[in-house]
């Protein structure tokens, strides 16, 4: 025999019990089966609701009676031919008139007692099998109807009564005992040995009668018909990647369901666990699809974590203090207050010291829980022998779940990581010697990155997902967004990285998208669905989605948005950046930014910063790093610069080539930046900062070759034809350098402390008189490198180059 369960969903409408009837008709050459049924989906809600409004005294428990008794109704007349709805019919109203004679008392005496709700609760399931087994019949199945309240036999504990067993399983035995291809019995329904009356078999009642069921015949298997396709790996409300899981073990099973799985309640399906009785779990919509199938044996190839598990709402209840230590009840106290006031234990963890005892607890039994412990340590509190109770709410329990996870060396480091990595702080750890289980309780605000962080690390292969969120959508942010949208497909077949833009903004707009924008269509969604752009809305958004794996992108040259990255940081985003404000601002500012991500496990790169794309600050790092020590730096750190003296002759105006230049996207957005060397004195700042060295943007100094009434200009078109009227001064500069058989670069020199910038003329000897273009060019001298410099030399300015040296930091942060 075949026993099946459908839940409430499986035969909430009369197309889903369609559904039903075609499973069990395919079934039905495999063997008897024995089907258990539950309520319509909803219907049990509305009889707690209506019998709750009745005890109440309030009269509108009728409409909701009505509405219950409406859908009895509609689901016969939508199932069953008119020729065979009469008989049905009329089962039907006979249990809603005694139903609705039942409510009419509970109104009378206002009162409703747990027998009182037995009785109301079990008509769910008697209506729901009455109809289905009905509808099977005049589809022309074999089909008896079981009377559960007949078969299962319990104590008289109303509410969550206890099976008797043995005459259980005698009655059931002897009414299976027939040549009927089907049985449909309701479940969750029972009655007392002693005394008849009609008792309920609590949480997972109608699981709990198959079970039983399929226990009594020694079924071949026991499957569970739901509404998703098995036990998933993460619930997939909360993780959009979570998929069925194929195999269990018993064990397993139930520990994930403890911890949140819905599918099935452990108690329940103890008898099928006792007899060995494979169970699967199955969905009713896609009956096709595997499911998960559960034995005492698993799967013994599969991963070494199963399933990722959680429970949402807890508090931690620890209880502290040095009159604890090495007394041999305590806990034994501490366990017996508890369970007086009827508070279920969900985890506990003490620390080997014995000065601390935690235990986590429903948040809904928190007050009962404070109650019970302080009163009975009322004494050792006075005495100050232990600390009041201390009460912490708003966490969440996570559980990895695995039987082999103890043959595996690492998991707990891999889980442990995960978290960290996105600022994720663990409160406390439960972990039994058998390994099946390692819990931790988080922060509840973090459940979902959690979760979806811990199914990343152990269930996709390899394959991160990365968040991005990104301010700057210039020649620089554009360039940067095509080289993600044309890598997408190698980074994930090659490198298992996926990047997700999430967050997008520029000056007038900000748009987001928790599954991703569309790359392709960017510049569309920002403009036409994009809010009114707020640079603190626009963190405070990024914050509150509080996504694993978040990178920030700073893709501007504007001077206030770096006075958010420490609250970006402190939040375990990472930041990356071209803009130079902030690693050129207050020494302590730069220096506590870098702090704040070391200690939030964030990252905060700025490659960009020097050379656009070069490994300038990077190499600096490495030899930092190696033991090496700098002690001289020369550079010609600005393409723009560059740029210009290697194109400007004399021949044009000066003012031309500038404006070639901002044209090729080399510029700052006003090219005064570039030109006042304001922008090379940032960077060498930068680069004496990394090398080691203490210092402020005043202590560089720095010469300019533009007239200061140029400078001075309103807006950068009058600054632009303000050097027409002083282009003899730079056709000078040109042919002074020309005369000699040199060449003008712009320079930024480091030696120990003292830092400067200043055009310079170099003759052919130089490594600098042949750096053409936008090319930029540092010479490092070092203790290694003091006979001959270590040169970095390459494109060090131009949308592509710079969205490349972003590109690369972002991916230093996905390797990590």
């Amino acid at each position: 025999m075949i026993v099946l369960k459908f839940g409430g969903t499986s035969v909430a409408t009369s197309e889903s019990i369609k559904q039903v009837r075609d499973i069990l008709r395919n079934k039905s050459e495999e063997g008897q089966l024995n089907v258990v049924v539950s309520a319509h989906g909803g219907i049990t809600n509305q009889l707690i609701q209506c019998a709750i409004l009745a005890e109440q005294g309030d009269e509108s428990y009728t409409d909701v009676f009505d509405t219950i008794e409406e859908r009895h109704l509609s689901l016969c007349n939508q199932l069953l031919p008119v020729s065979k709805r009469n008989q049905t019919l009329t089962k039907i109203k006979i249990h809603l008139n005694n139903l609705e004679d039942i409510f009419r008392g509970v109104f009378l005496i206002n009162e409703l007692s747990l027998r009182s709700n037995d009785h109301i609760l079990s008509y769910g399931e008697k209506l729901s099998s009455i109809i289905i087994s009905d509808f099977l019949i005049s589809e022309g199945l074999d089909v008896a109807l079981l009377d559960s309240e007949k078969l299962i036999k319990t104590d008289n504990q109303f509410g969550n009564a206890i099976v008797d067993k043995k005459a259980t399983y005698k009655n059931l035995f002897d009414a299976l005992d027939t040549s009927k291809k089907i049985f449909i019995a309701p479940g969750f329904v029972a009655s007392s040995l002693k005394t008849n009356q009609i008792t309920t078999l609590g949480r997972g009642g109608s699981d709990y009668t198959a079970a039983l069921i399929a226990s009594a015949v020694n079924a071949s298997r026991l499957e569970i018909w739901t509404d998703v396709s098995g036990m998933m790996t993460a619930n997939p409300k909360l993780v959009r990647l979570a998929h069925p899981i194929a195999s269990l073990t018993y064990e397993e099973a139930m520990e994930l369901s403890h911890f949140g799985a819905k599918v099935i309640y452990p108690p329940t399906i103890q008898p099928a666990l006792d007899k060995e009785i494979p169970i699967y779990i199955k969905n009713t919509f896609a009956p096709e699809d595997p499911g998960t199938l559960i034995t005492k044996a698993g799967d013994e190839n599969g991963n070494f974590v199963k399933g990722i598990s959680s429970i949402e709402d807890i508090a931690l209840c620890t209880l502290s203090g040095s009159g604890m230590i090495a007394v041999p009840n305590f806990s034994h106290r501490l366990f017996k207050a508890l369970s007086l006031k009827e508070v279920n234990v969900i985890m506990i963890t003490q620390a080997s010291s014995e000065h601390t005892i935690t235990v986590a607890v429903s948040v809904d039994d928190a007050e009962k829980a404070y109650e019970a412990i302080n009163e009975e340590f009322e004494l050792e509190i006075q005495l100050r022998k232990v600390d009041p109770l201390l009460v912490e709410k708003d966490l969440s329990v996570v559980a990895l779940v695995g039987s082999r996870m103890k043959q595996q060396v690492g998991i707990s480091a891999t889980l442990f990581e995960s978290l960290s990595h996105n600022g994720v702080n663990v409160r406390a750890i439960a972990q039994g010697s058998t390994e099946l289980n390692i819990s931790v309780v988080i922060d509840k605000k973090h459940l979902k990155k959690s979760l979806n962080a811990l199914h990343e690390g152990f269930f996709l292969s390899g394959t991160r997902k990365f968040n991005l969120f990104m301010i700057g959508v210039g020649n620089v942010g554009k360039a940067f967004l095509n080289q993600i949208y044309r890598q997408q497909k190698f980074l994930n077949e090659a490198l298992k990285v996926s990047f997700n833009v999430v967050g997008l903004a520029n000056s007038r707009k900000m748009y987001f998208n928790e599954e991703s924008l569309r790359l392709d269509n960017w510049e569309t969604l920002l403009d036409e669905q994009g809010k009114p752009m707020d640079q603190d809305a626009f963190v405070n958004k990024m914050i509150d989605m509080n996504l694993r794996n978040s990178i920030f992108i700073d893709c501007t040259a504007n001077d206030k948005i770096p006075g958010l990255y420490k609250k970006i940081l402190s939040n375990s985003i990472s930041v990356v950046t071209p803009n130079k404000i902030a690693c050129s601002s207050d020494f302590e500012e730069y220096l506590t930014l870098k702090k704040t991500a070391t200690k939030y496990r964030a990252r905060f790169l700025f490659e960009t910063n020097v050379g656009a794309g070069l490994p300038v600050i990077s190499t600096v790092s490495d030899l930092l790093k190696s033991g090496d020590r700098i002690h001289k730096i020369q550079a010609v750190l600005s393409g723009t610069l560059n740029f210009i003296f290697n194109t400007y002759d004399g021949s044009q105006k000066f003012s031309d080539v500038v404006r070639a230049a901002q044209e090729a996207g080399y510029t700052e957005p006003d090219p005064r930046i570039d030109l006042s060397g304001i922008d090379v004195m940032r960077k060498i700042l930068i680069l004496a900062r990394e090398s080691g060295y203490k210092m402020e943007l005043e202590d560089v100094k720095g010469s300019t070759f533009v007239p200061d009434e140029c400078m001075e200009a309103d807006s950068v078109e009058s600054f632009l034809d303000k050097l027409d009227e002083y282009d003899d001064v730079f056709k000078k500069l040109v042919k002074e350098a020309s005369d000699q058989g040199k060449r003008i670069k712009y320079v930024a020199s480091l030696d120990r402390k003292q830092a400067k910038t200043g055009l310079e003329m170099f003759g052919p000897e130089h490594p600098f008189y042949e750096l053409h273009g936008k090319d930029n060019i540092v010479l490092y001298h070092t203790n290694r490198y003091s006979e001959q410099p270590l040169v970095v030399k390459g494109a060090g300015a131009g949308a592509e180059v710079t969205a490349s040296g972003i590109f690369a930091d972002v991916m230093k942060i996905a390797s990590a």
